[in-house]
């Protein structure tokens, strides 16, 4: 996966690419589709949900640019397994779900894979974690109507926003950094995520 998937489709920062190596995929998808944990796609977990696709996990990740000492929000737990990757790469992780069966299927994939120590909250995720407000980073996995005010808000300054952005179906992935001139978008993508339902998104 990280040669043929990664490494080969221009992801280049290592920190990622070890950490996407370290991780095991397999305890994050469902058991029966385990013999396709590594496939290069999005596979179903349930409530009409999916395991992101590794290559868009990695872009995601890598466009964060982490140094290992952030605290990070991601938003749209899901399987966990993205939590898991930023785990490796960041020092606190806190991630939001709005799906509290998903949320307890996370937590206990996490705890099997190791990562125990990070945080796991139920609520919507498109009006981000205010309490644990102010995040280095924060990462979406799921796509947002238009350009996501709230979770803009509670990221520091200079810190990244890593966002799908778009119609369902035709969506960009967004690199938002946080400035005293305002959001600067560095750059931008086409992806395709399921959508991010909550107050602020669809």
């Amino acid at each position: 996966m990280v040669d043929a998937q990664l490494r080969g489709r221009d992801v280049a920062d290592e920190r990622v690419l070890a950490a996407m190596e370290r991780v095991p995929r397999e305890l994050f998808v469902p058991e029966k589709l385990r013999d396709r944990a590594y496939d290069d796609a999005a596979l179903p977990i349930g409530e009409g949900q999916t395991i992101s696709q590794p290559y868009m996990v990695a872009r995601i990740c890598e466009a964060l640019a982490l140094n290992g000492t952030e605290r990070v929000l991601d938003v749209g737990t899901g399987s966990g397994y993205q939590a898991a990757v930023l785990a490796e790469l960041a020092d606190e992780v806190d991630t939001i779900e709005r799906i509290p069966d998903l949320a307890e299927r996370a937590r206990a994939n996490l705890a099997a894979a190791g990562y125990g120590r990070v945080s796991i909250h139920v609520g919507d995720g498109s009006r981000g974690l205010p309490e644990g407000a102010p995040f280095d980073a924060i990462a979406v996995a799921a796509a947002a109507p238009a350009f996501p005010q709230t979770l803009y808000d509670q990221h520091a300054p200079r810190g990244r926003l890593v966002v799908p952005v778009g119609r369902r179906g035709t969506q960009r992935l967004e690199v938002i950094v946080r400035s005293p001139e305002g959001p600067a978008i560095l750059r931008s993508v086409p992806c395709r995520f399921v959508p991010l339902l909550g107050e602020e998104g669809f």
